[in-house]
């Protein structure tokens, strides 16, 4: 079922959020800052932000700017402000969508689970003639299937997602294979020379798309 990241600095609005989405089957968590919920986001797969604007301190601009730093999970914006200005102004940060308050609870569900159908659209990436295809667990170039374990093929769909973001060897662990683990930065750099041999048999310039950011991690170009 859908994870959403709800995040607002008005507990009441969170556990209405929470109340009205876990009744039509998705599962919440909640945040009332955005220091706080991009700790969450940094430990926890999401699959979509419900993110209020009007926060004290850290407001909805600058957390949807951190978010953006670290992931491509869609953004809907929450306001009481119906300016256009503000509007542009979150779609340009890279908002997905924006909803002003106060709002009718089925227009909130229908633009939830529009954004989710779109997002899930997105489970076939190609790029130079690499495909990763999420629906049938499948890596291939130029029809030529490549085996992957489990943990490689994720984490080429992590990389291939998230374009130019610098992936650390710790969020690597924490994403590929979750915060209770003991699986130390070795292994990642053994899983990304593991990737990078394989692909190179079948003719894709790996190394053209998958650098080493030296010290950090890893991102895809």
């Amino acid at each position: 079922m859908p994870k959403i990241l709800l995040i607002d600095d008005e507990i009441r609005m969170l556990q209405l959020l929470t109340l009205y989405l876990e009744l039509r089957g998705y599962t919440c968590i909640s945040a009332n800052s955005g220091e706080q919920g991009l700790e969450l986001l940094q430990s926890t797969n999401v699959d979509l932000v419900l993110l209020d604007v009007m926060m004290p301190f850290f407001d909805g601009w600058e957390t949807a700017k951190e978010i953006r730093k670290i992931s491509q999970v869609p953004i809907i914006m929450l306001t009481a402000r119906d300016t256009t200005t503000d509007m542009v102004k979150g779609l340009k940060i890279g908002a997905d969508d924006y909803i002003t308050k106060p709002f009718d609870e089925e227009v909130l569900l229908a633009r939830i689970e529009a954004m989710l159908r779109r997002t899930n659209q997105n489970s076939r990436i190609e790029m130079h003639g690499l495909v990763w295809d999420e629906s049938n667990h499948t890596l291939y170039f130029n029809n030529e299937t490549i085996v992957l374990t489990p943990k490689e093929f994720n984490m080429v769909g992590l990389l291939m997602k998230n374009t130019k973001i610098v992936f650390s060897r710790e969020k690597l662990v924490e994403t590929v294979w979750g915060v209770d683990t003991n699986i130390d930065d070795r292994t990642i750099d053994s899983h990304i020379r593991n990737i990078r041999e394989k692909l190179r048999k079948v003719g894709f310039p790996i190394d053209n798309h998958l650098k080493t950011v030296w010290g950090i991690g890893y991102k895809w170009e």
